[in-house]
């Protein structure tokens, strides 16, 4: 099925759009008519999305940003709205994953670095995107959560966590704006053919006939079906729902 949604006019920001969901859903939003901003800390990775988007027609801009550094967060909405006069819809997707340990055994270095991109960059974006919808009185914000939000699994406990708290920063903004205009929700993505699962496939931290036996459908999640999900949490068509944490996984959660 081939889902149409109309952005003309409108000004996209997405985070972690260098590859995987993040890339997938900037192509869509661009092909449906937004201009978009495109982060990431990859910066040849970037460029090559961003020309490749403008290759096919359409309007884009690479900002540089580690949203770990909240000053690099302000400036790239800051260049986003200097560039394209506002912000419309934004995909807080950017996300690590660091080596499974049990909980005893895990570095304070690890944990503290995959709660600074995963949990405080989504706090730091969802902030200063926030600030300009707020001047607007208008917006979307859909931030990546994970079925990891909204189950355990042993040895990733620290990644589990950070996306717990996306949860919680999503639902509190979405109580303190949803009388301006402005709606947040979050998708928890399932197994998706993605980089980081290809990754971690590889390292031995997810086996496939594991995944696969847990799946309903019986296949991993494409990121375009993601990006289907960040669009309609992002249009008109989802204009009653705010503060939800949307499972696209497959079946998985229903067990």
């Amino acid at each position: 099925m081939n889902i149409t949604y109309d952005f003309n006019g409108q000004v996209a920001l997405v985070t972690g759009a260098a590859s995987g969901m993040g890339l997938d859903t900037a192509r869509a939003f661009a092909r449906a008519g937004a201009a978009v901003t495109l982060a990431d800390v990859s910066a040849a990775a970037l460029q090559q999305a961003v020309d490749e988007i403008t290759a096919a027609g359409g309007q884009a801009m690479a900002v540089v940003c580690d949203v770990s550094d909240e000053a690099q967060v302000a400036a790239m909405v800051e260049r986003t709205v200097d560039a394209f006069g506002r912000l419309d819809a934004a995909f807080n997707n950017a996300g690590i994953q660091v080596p499974a340990s049990e909980i005893a055994d895990q570095s304070a270095e690890d944990y503290d670095r995959i709660s600074a991109i995963n949990q405080r960059g989504v706090w730091a974006c969802m902030k200063h995107e926030l600030v300009q919808m707020r001047k607007q009185g208008s917006g979307a914000i859909v931030n990546c959560s994970s079925i990891g939000g909204l189950t355990g699994r042993p040895l990733i406990a620290a990644y589990h966590g950070t996306k717990h708290g996306v949860i919680g920063l999503t639902r509190s903004a979405a109580l303190e704006y949803a009388t301006r205009g402005i709606r947040v929700n979050a998708v928890c993505p399932g197994t998706i053919n993605t980089p980081m699962v290809s990754t971690m496939l590889e390292k031995g931290m997810l086996a496939m006939d594991d995944l696969l036996r847990d799946l309903p459908m019986k296949r991993l999640g494409r990121g375009e079906e993601i990006a289907d999900a960040v669009l309609w949490l992002c249009s008109s068509g989802s204009s009653f729902v705010t503060g939800q944490a949307l499972a696209v996984d497959g079946g998985f959660t229903v067990y």
